[in-house]
């Protein structure tokens, strides 16, 4: 009898064994984990302009990837692609999200920014758990860091006085927004003071120029003013009529009517013409001129010149010719002084209190623009004394757009920022501390 019931409790366990083991071949097996197999960034090279890949799946983080790129991402296996949207990737600097576009064939996903990286910085790409597998497997690694090649950009002192900004990184467009993007003539842009391509504007020397329309209120609308900008001349081949080297208009916006920049033609001096206005609305013009072997108001010069540094020729030259340097011309209304910095040093100053008693320029008040056509136009023109359309000076072979040994600029030109404020000492040596190669 108990041989039986032994047999029976047998039996019973091996066929509860034999349904446990049946329901459990009936259910389906847990899809295996998503995987990242590689994750790359694809974009162009900002010193040589070429096309390269970084790998961004690497144990350590990436660098000097592209600021335009494009990344690709390979999964282990199919995605499905109702889950692989920009919703659920993303690239973030840990403050902004990039918005992305996302297409996808097979395991491959690639995303695509809308909008270009800011170089010099830290991103995270993120793809989000959201992302299955199509056989329903789920995501365990899904970031990676990198930062992009470049600088990162530079916050000027006076940031919030800042109105205008044009980087010319391969465009003439003003980063602030206040002015409509440049009409350009023959400009190429190249090469910048830091090995990065297309990230400067080439002037020819001949007929280049790129003009910014209504921009009169660049000095209308304050008293306080400062331009900083870097350019590098290129003298080679730089002739008037007679073959003889000569100078160079950097920009203007309606010549002295608003401001101008030339370099003199033996490169032993540069000035900056302004134009003014008094108490009395009465306008006015003064050059900021700063020639080798420059005197103040001690040893001969001028008296309301009440500094100047005596650099020799050579000096001079090895500044201003063939070399980047970094310019700033600022006036103070409040104190009545300009200013001209080179490389961020003090190169030359005045003081309108200290004209002549009774001169009309000890009341100045601010600079202006008060150009009228059809002598000048209101356009600021990169690369000549005014615009095109300007008549001043249209036959003289050293002043006419159309006349190719005239003075135009040949060089490079970068980074021009105009401030509705007026830039310190301490100012002029940040903005170049922070902008020098």
């Amino acid at each position: 009898m108990r041989m039986l019931n032994k047999m029976k409790y047998w039996t019973g366990a091996l066929l509860l064994s034999a349904l446990v083991f049946t329901a459990c071949k009936d259910e389906p097996d847990e899809a295996p984990a998503l995987t990242i197999e590689a994750l790359t960034a694809t974009g162009t090279d900002i010193s040589t302009g070429e096309q390269v890949t970084v790998d961004l799946n690497a144990a350590t983080s990436a660098s000097d990837v592209p600021p335009d790129a494009v990344f690709e991402i390979t999964f282990d296996r199919e995605v499905d692609a109702a889950t692989a949207t920009a919703s659920n990737i993303s690239v973030s600097d840990g403050d902004n999200e990039v918005p992305v576009s996302v297409s996808v064939n097979g395991n491959v996903v690639t995303a695509t920014p809308n909008e270009e990286l800011i170089q010099g910085t830290d991103y995270t790409v993120s793809v989000s758990s959201a992302v299955v597998a199509a056989d329903g497997g789920t995501l365990t690694n899904g970031s990676r860091t990198f930062k992009t090649a470049g600088r990162l950009p530079v916050v000027a002192p006076l940031s919030d006085a800042q109105v205008a900004y044009w980087k010319f990184d391969g465009d003439a467009s003003d980063e602030m927004g206040n002015y409509a993007d440049g009409t350009e003539v023959a400009i190429e842009y190249q090469e910048d003071r830091f090995g990065a391509v297309n990230n400067t504007a080439y002037f020819d020397g001949d007929q280049s120029i790129i003009e910014v329309s209504n921009a009169g209120g660049l000095m209308t609308e304050t008293n306080d003013f400062t331009v900083s900008f870097w350019v590098k001349t290129e003298s080679e081949g730089h002739v008037n009529e007679n073959g003889d080297p000569t100078g160079m208009f950097v920009f203007g916006l309606g010549a002295f009517f608003g401001i101008q920049y030339e370099i003199f033609g033996n490169y032993e001096g540069s000035k900056f013409a302004i134009s003014y206005v008094t108490e009395d609305g009465t306008n006015t013009a003064e050059d900021m001129w700063f020639p080798s072997e420059a005197t103040d108001n001690t040893n001969g010069g001028w008296q309301g010149w009440d500094f100047a540094r005596s650099l020799s020729p050579t000096q001079m030259q090895d500044i201003i010719k063939d070399e980047w340097y970094h310019a700033v011309y600022s006036y103070d209304a409040t104190a009545k002084k300009g200013s001209l910095y080179f490389n961020g040093e003090l190169m030359k100053s005045f003081d309108f209190n200290l004209w002549p008693e009774g001169d009309l320029k000890q009341t100045v008040t601010g600079v202006t623009y008060r150009g009228q056509e059809p002598e000048v136009v209101d356009e600021l023109a990169f690369g000549f004394v005014q615009s095109r359309a300007g008549t001043m000076w249209d036959n003289e072979p050293w002043g006419g757009y159309d006349i190719p040994t005239s003075q135009h600029f040949k060089g490079w030109l970068d980074d021009f920022r105009v401030f509705h404020g007026a830039y310190s000492a301490e100012n002029v040596a940040e903005l170049y501390d922070a902008e020098k190669p």
